[in-house]
């Protein structure tokens, strides 16, 4: 059977139909997101606000727009570090285009590096879903039987993470002016305190931790929260490449030249 005989002889509008959506229409002379008119956008929206509008349908308040882009500042950058934007200054330096460097550097943020955040709101979901704060313990115990990391808290490089004081205070300051209801910012205090006992130093959330806050209390599911950081993070990588491109670097590599790697059997 061909497929004409098992499907039908598709119309003009069985294409159409195929690449439906809901997200943007266009025309001749009309190019609209979500039923508003790009011209009544241009000027008049700023880039976070457009950006929820498309991904979400509807509009922020003023303060949910501060947060969502108080989280996406907070994930721009971490340096070479980060192996992300490594990965974009090497790239950048073997004869490809930006696109493709950032293409490189984009498609290394996975579970482990990029992943956190997502994982981290499905962990304060699960802590809300279980009865909020008091049920935090139970609920890291049962993470850590799985896994002894806990996404979104604790950092191998920062003792306490610079990026999460400042984005939870904003979080709390949202929560007065009800914006956000404030459940899943408590759910990860309380995870911070389970994670602290009997330790002799705390382990605080990380930027994944913190922007999970945001992303979990904005009403994102957890696939977003990654989204966003891709989103996010890609600022960093655009500027690391740009910058490495006029380097006059050919083939950077992962260590200076006169650094070899050792050689022998892996530990």
């Amino acid at each position: 059977m061909s497929l004409t005989e098992r499907y039908g002889e598709p119309s003009v509008g069985d294409v159409a139909d195929w690449w439906r959506t809901s997200v943007t229409r266009i025309a001749p002379g009309v190019v609209e997101h979500r039923g508003v008119p790009v011209q009544d956008l241009i000027g008049h929206t700023d880039l976070v606000s457009a950006a929820w509008l498309l991904v979400r349908g509807d509009r922020p308040t003023p303060g949910q727009a501060r947060l969502l882009e108080a989280a996406l500042v907070g994930s721009m950058d971490h340096g070479p570090q980060a192996p992300s934007i490594a990965v974009a200054r090497m790239a950048a330096t073997c004869g490809i285009g930006i696109n493709n460097a950032m293409a490189s550097a984009v498609n290394t943020l996975g579970d482990s590096h990029g992943g956190a955040g997502e994982q981290c709101v499905e962990l304060l979901a699960e802590v809300v879903a279980a009865g909020g704060a008091p049920a935090a313990r139970e609920v890291v115990a049962a993470w850590r039987e799985r896994s002894p990391y806990l996404p979104g808290f604790g950092h191998r490089f920062h003792p306490r993470d610079p990026r999460r004081d400042p984005l939870l205070a904003l979080v709390a300051r949202a929560c007065d002016a009800g914006d956000v209801a404030g459940e899943h910012l408590a759910a990860a205090l309380a995870v911070e305190d389970a994670l602290a006992e009997g330790r002799p130093r705390p382990v605080p959330m990380n930027i994944d931790g913190a922007t999970a806050v945001i992303y979990a209390e904005l009403g994102f599911p957890p696939p977003l929260a990654r989204g966003f950081f891709v989103l996010s993070r890609s600022i960093g990588i655009l500027a690391h490449a740009w910058e490495e491109s006029g380097s006059g670097r050919r083939n950077k590599g992962p260590m200076p030249p006169s650094i070899l790697p050792s050689y022998g059997d892996r530990p």
